[in-house]
C-alpha cells in the first residue's frame, strides 16, 4: 500500500473513532491542572492586600501585594496592578494584571477587537475617593452611578458593588471568599513538571510555566444564575459543588468540536461566553463578565458549600447570595460588573460593552433548508421545485463541504456543480438565496491558490517550533489561518469578492463551520495549546476567540464584495463575546431525540441572554432519523426559534418536508407558514435587539421578573414581549401543562380563546400545533398571504392583531426597512407605534418620516385588524382623518383551522402603514 493510501486509511479510522461522544477523549477537571489546583484552594487562602489606593486619570488604582513570604524571605508573588473604571448606565470594570515595570519579559494576552470602540466615550471620570472603616476593615469607596458605589476592601482584598451608603446592600462582589489566585509568568530555569502539560498522547509545552487565574464572585439577593454558554443543560445553572452535589464537573468554557453531544451536561461545546446573569425576586438582576479567551471552568457553589467561610471572612449575614468560582488557564483579569437592576438592564449593559446584534437581512429571518449534502445541481433544482409543488415557502438552500473541489473552499466540484452562477440565479429569480460552507482548515495542496498564497505570505498559525502548523481535518493534511492578525483578516475578506470567489454571486452567503478550531488529530480534537499566533501569543491564551476572528473576517468580506453593500449573512458554529455583531450561530451537532428538542430551548435562551439573539437549533436533529411525530413537533417549535433551519447528517434518510405523507406534509407546511406569517413581528424584534441588546427569544422571567414560577421554567419562552410558546417534548403526549404568568389574560393564537394569567392550564394536545399565546395588552403585525419566499411578500398588506387587556388597551410596534442594506443606519426606515385605548386605535411614527422615500417600501397597507377581548363589541368603525366608515364584523378567528369565540374584525381599512391615522370604534 502506498504512502498516500496509508495516510487516507489512517484518516478514515481516526475520524470514525472521534466522531461520537467519548468521554475519555476530553479532559475533566482533574485532568486539567489549573482547574484541579483552583478547586483545591480553601476559602481565605488569598494573601493579597490592597495598598496605595488612589485616583489616577479618572480611575481607582491600587497595588495588590502579598502578606506572606516564601522560605527565602521574599514575597510570595510580585505586586499586581489593580484598576477600577466606571462607565455610564451602571457598569464597573475591574482589571488586574502583572506590573510590567517588574517584568516578565512576555506581556499577558489581552483579547482585542471585542469591546466596542465607543465604550471609552461613556467612561465616568472618578473624582473622589472616600475611606471608611466598617466591620470588614478599611475600605475605599467611589461613586459609580445614581444609587450605587464601588468598594475596595484593603485587607483581606475584596471588590464589591453596593447600594449607596455605608450600610448599603451588596449587589456583586469578588474575592469575598478569599479564593483569588494569580499565577505569574516565569522564565524557565530548570526542568520540571511546570514546563509541560500532558493529556493522553499529546504534550503541550508551557514556556512560561503555569499562568492561571481564579477567583470567586458572589451575586447577592439572587435565586438563580444563568448564562455562560455553551452547554446542553438547564437555563438556571445547577450547583456543581456543595452539599448533595457529588462528582460534578464545573461548567467548562472551551470551544470544542463535540460530535453527538449529550444533553444535560456541563461540558463545553462549540462556543464560550464568560458572562453570567443572576436574578432574584427581591432585587432583580445583576451580571458579571470576564473578557478572557483561554480555557475557563466555572463552579456554581450550592448553599452550604463551605459553612465556615462566611464567619471567617466576615461576609454579610443578612443577604442571601449565589457564590461562584471562576478559573482560567491564562490571560488577564479584565472583568465587568453590571448593576442591573432589571434583566433587560443587565443585557443592555453587557451589549454596551460587547455590541448589540447585527440587524440581519429579512430573508435570513425566514426558513432555511439544509443538508450534508445536496448532491449536485439537479438535486438542488429538484428540492427547490418540490417546495413550489407543495406550496411550502422557504428562502435559503444550503450546500455543505461536498460541493467543493476536494474540500478546497472557494471552489466548486466541476462535475457536480458545473454552473454555480446559473444555479444561484435560478434561486434568486424566486427571491431565494444560497449558502455555501467555508471552513478555517486550508488543504495543504500546492496547486490550491489559497494554500499557496497563505504559505508564501506566512499567514498560517505556527507550531511550537515555528513551522506552519499541520493538522488533519476534512481535506486531510491542513493548515489554519492566523485570524488574530488584522492583516490576514483583511486578506481573507477579499477572497469573498465575486471576482475572487469564482462561481459566486451577490445572492450567495456563507457558513463557517469547524472553527473552534477542529483538528481531528489534535488534543481534544483541537489545536495544541502551545501553537503560536501573531505576536507570539500561545494558542492556549486565545483558543476560545479563534472562531470569532474567523467569523469577523468572513462577515467583513461579504460587506466589501461588489457594489450592493448588502448586510452580510454568516452562520458560525464557534462563538465568543461580540459574535452577535457579525451574524448567527446554531447549537451544533444535535441528535434526533426528544431530549435534544427539549434542551434546544434553554440553549437558545442562554445565547440570547448573553448577547447572541440570532440563534437556533437544527430542526429535526443533525444525527439520526426522527420519527414523524418528533419531526413535526420540532418544526412547530423551530418556527419560533430566532434562526429557523432544518439540517441533517449525510448518513440520515432524506427528510424534506414532503417525504412523510400528505398529513405530515400539511403539518410541517403549516408550521413553516406560521413563521412567514409572523415575519414582520420577528423583524421588528431583530431591530429591537439591534438597538437595545434585548433578545428575540426570552426567558419568561425577563418579561415577568417578579414571578418566581418563571425563574426555572425553560420549557416555555417568550418571543418578544407578546408571544408565549410552550414546546411539547414527549412522545404521544395527550396533555401538557402551560403556565401563563402575569395578572392579565392570554389569547390562544389559533382560536382567540382567552386564558387566565397567573395560572397553570392543562392543555389538551393536538397534532396540528403547539401551545402559543398572545399576551393581553399587545399588538402583533402579521402578513397572512403566503408566497414562495419572504422577498415576494415585500409589498403584501398587513394584518394587525390587537389583544386587549382588562383596561381595554394594547400597544405594539412595527419596524420596516428595505430588508437588506445598511441604509437604515441613515434613517431609511419606517417605525410605527400602534396603540389602542378608550375605543381608539392609533398609528404614529417613532422614527424619521419616510413616507414617499423610495428607499423604503412605504406603500403597504393594512388589510385586516383583529381585536381579541373587546367587550362590549362595537358596531361601527370610523377613520377619523377621512371621516370614512369601515366594515366591522363578528365571527370566529378561523386561524390555522381553529375555531373559538367570536372576535371583532375590521376588514379592508386600506390604511397606509407609513402614515398616521386613527380609527374610532363606537
Amino acid at each position: 500500500m502506498g504512502k498516500s493510501a496509508c495516510a487516507f486509511l489512517f484518516f478514515l479510522l481516526f475520524i470514525n473513532s472521534v466522531f461520537s461522544w467519548k468521554k475519555d477523549e476530553f479532559r475533566n477537571c482533574n485532568q486539567t491542572p489549573f482547574c484541579k489546583r483552583a478547586r483545591s484552594r480553601q476559602p481565605g487562602s488569598c494573601s493579597l492586600v490592597a495598598v496605595d489606593v488612589s485616583i489616577s486619570d479618572g480611575d481607582l488604582v491600587a497595588k495588590l501585594i502579598s502578606n506572606e513570604n516564601t522560605e527565602n524571605g521574599e514575597k510570595a508573588i510580585k505586586p499586581l496592578v489593580l484598576t477600577i473604571s466606571a462607565y455610564q448606565d451602571g457598569i464597573m470594570r475591574l482589571k488586574i494584571d502583572e506590573d510590567q515595570s517588574l517584568g516578565p519579559r512576555k506581556k499577558r494576552f489581552e483579547v482585542p477587537d471585542v469591546i466596542v470602540p465607543n465604550l471609552s466615550n461613556k467612561k465616568l471620570w472618578l473624582q473622589r475617593l472616600n475611606e471608611e472603616v466598617n466591620e470588614g476593615g478599611v475600605v475605599s469607596v467611589v461613586y459609580l452611578s445614581d444609587g450605587y458605589e464601588g468598594v475596595i476592601r484593603h485587607e483581606p482584598f475584596e471588590i464589591s458593588v453596593r447600594e449607596s451608603g455605608k450600610n448599603g446592600k451588596r449587589v456583586l462582589s469578588l474575592n469575598s471568599n478569599g479564593l483569588f489566585d494569580f499565577e505569574q509568568l516565569k522564565d524557565k530555569k530548570e526542568e520540571n513538571e511546570e514546563w509541560e502539560e500532558k493529556f493522553r498522547s499529546h504534550t503541550d509545552s508551557r514556556p512560561y510555566g503555569p499562568q492561571s487565574i481564579s477567583f470567586d464572585v458572589s451575586f447577592y439577593e439572587a435565586d438563580f444564575v444563568y448564562g455562560i454558554p455553551e452547554h446542553a443543560t438547564s437555563l438556571a445553572l445547577k450547583p456543581t459543588r456543595g452539599p448533595g452535589v457529588e462528582d460534578s464537573e464545573p461548567y467548562r468554557l472551551f470551544n470544542l468540536d463535540v460530535f453527538e453531544y449529550v444533553h444535560d451536561s456541563p461540558f463545553g461545546l462549540y462556543g464560550s461566553i464568560p458572562f453570567m446573569i443572576s436574578h432574584g425576586k427581591s432585587r432583580g438582576s445583576s451580571g458579571f463578565f470576564w473578557l478572557n479567551a483561554a480555557e475557563m471552568q466555572i463552579d456554581v457553589l450550592g448553599p452550604g458549600w463551605n459553612n465556615e467561610s462566611s464567619s471567617y471572612l466576615r461576609l454579610p449575614s443578612d443577604q442571601k447570595r449565589v457564590d461562584t468560582l471562576w478559573m482560567s488557564e491564562a490571560g488577564v483579569m479584565d472583568t465587568f460588573f453590571f448593576i442591573g437592576p432589571g434583566p433587560k438592564d443587565v443585557v443592555r449593559q453587557y451589549t454596551t460593552v460587547t455590541g448589540t446584534s447585527a440587524l440581519p437581512q429579512l430573508f435570513a429571518t425566514a426558513y432555511h433548508q439544509c443538508r450534508w449534502n445536496y448532491r449536485d445541481e439537479e438535486d438542488v433544482k429538484n428540492v427547490d421545485s418540490k417546495f413550489d409543488e407543495h406550496d411550502i415557502p422557504y428562502d435559503v438552500l444550503w450546500l455543505d463541504i461536498e460541493h467543493t473541489d476536494g474540500k478546497k473552499y472557494f471552489t466548486w466540484d466541476q462535475v457536480l456543480f458545473p454552473n454555480p452562477e446559473e444555479m444561484q440565479r435560478n434561486l434568486a429569480d424566486k427571491g431565494r438565496r444560497m449558502v455555501t460552507i467555508v471552513d478555517p482548515h486550508i488543504k495543504r495542496d500546492n496547486s490550491y491558490y489559497i494554500h499557496k498564497e497563505a504559505t508564501e505570505k506566512g499567514y498560517y498559525v505556527k507550531d511550537s517550533t515555528g513551522k506552519d502548523f499541520d493538522g488533519w481535518c476534512w481535506p486531510g493534511s491542513s493548515s489554519y489561518l492566523d485570524m488574530v492578525n488584522p492583516e490576514i483578516r483583511s486578506w481573507w475578506a477579499h477572497k469573498f469578492s465575486c471576482e475572487n470567489y469564482v462561481g459566486s454571486t451577490p445572492t450567495l452567503y456563507i457558513w463557517n463551520d469547524m472553527n473552534e478550531p477542529s483538528v481531528f488529530n489534535g488534543p481534544e480534537v483541537s489545536m495544541p495549546r502551545d501553537a503560536l499566533h501573531y505576536g507570539d501569543v500561545e494558542h492556549r491564551e486565545l483558543h476560545n476567540a479563534y472562531g470569532y476572528y474567523f467569523h469577523m473576517a468572513t462577515a467583513d468580506g461579504l460587506v466589501k464584495r461588489g457594489d450592493s453593500k448588502d448586510r452580510p449573512f454568516v452562520l458560525s458554529r464557534a462563538f465568543f463575546p461580540g459574535t452577535q455583531r457579525y451574524g448567527a450561530v446554531w447549537t451544533g451537532d444535535n441528535t434526533a431525540e426528544w431530549d435534544h428538542l427539549r434542551v434546544s430551548v434553554p440553549m437558545i435562551l442562554t445565547l440570547g441572554l448573553t448577547g447572541i439573539s440570532f440563534s437556533g437549533a437544527d430542526v429535526g436533529g443533525f444525527f439520526g432519523n426522527p420519527d414523524t411525530e418528533l419531526l413535526v413537533r420540532w418544526y412547530q417549535l423551530g418556527a419560533y426559534y430566532p434562526f429557523f433551519r432544518a439540517h441533517a447528517h449525510h448518513d440520515t434518510k432524506r427528510r424534506e418536508p414532503w417525504l412523510f405523507g400528505e398529513r405530515n406534509t400539511e403539518l410541517i407546511k403549516e408550521a413553516i407558514r406560521v413563521r412567514y406569517m409572523l415575519l414582520p413581528y420577528f423583524y421588528t424584534l431583530f431591530r429591537e435587539a439591534n438597538t437595545t441588546g434585548v433578545p428575540v427569544a426570552r426567558p419568561l422571567w425577563m418579561e415577568f421578573p417578579a414571578d418566581e414560577k418563571t425563574f426555572s421554567n425553560d420549557e416555555a419562552f417568550m418571543v418578544g414581549n407578546s408571544i408565549l410558546v410552550q414546546g411539547i417534548f414527549t412522545e404521544r403526549a395527550k396533555h401538557v401543562s402551560v403556565y401563563l404568568p402575569g395578572e392579565q389574560p392570554w389569547y390562544d393564537m389559533k382560536t382567540g380563546t382567552a386564558y387566565e394569567g397567573g395560572a397553570t392550564h392543562k392543555w389538551e394536545v393536538s397534532e396540528d400545533s403547539i401551545p402559543a399565546f398572545q399576551r393581553a395588552g399587545t399588538i402583533i403585525p402579521r402578513k397572512d398571504r403566503f408566497r414562495r419566499s419572504s422577498t415576494q411578500m415585500e409589498n403584501d398588506p398587513y394584518t394587525l392583531v390587537i389583544a386587549l387587556n382588562s383596561s381595554m388597551a394594547a400597544e405594539g410596534e412595527l419596524y420596516v426597512d428595505d430588508g437588506k442594506s445598511f441604509e437604515f443606519q441613515q434613517g431609511a426606515y419606517i417605525h410605527r407605534l400602534f396603540t389602542f385605548s378608550n375605543g381608539k386605535f392609533t398609528s404614529s411614527s417613532v422614527g424619521p418620516s419616510t413616507a414617499g422615500n423610495n428607499r423604503v417600501s412605504s406603500e403597504c397597507t393594512v388589510e385586516r385588524i383583529i381585536l381579541l377581548g373587546l367587550s362590549p363589541a362595537p358596531k361601527n368603525a370610523l377613520v377619523e382623518e377621512a371621516n370614512r366608515k369601515l366594515d366591522v364584523e363578528l365571527g370566529p378567528l378561523l386561524l390555522r383551522r381553529g375555531k373559538g369565540p367570536s372576535v371583532l374584525t375590521i376588514r379592508k381599512p386600506d390604511l397606509q402603514i407609513a402614515v398616521d391615522w386613527t380609527i374610532k370604534l363606537f
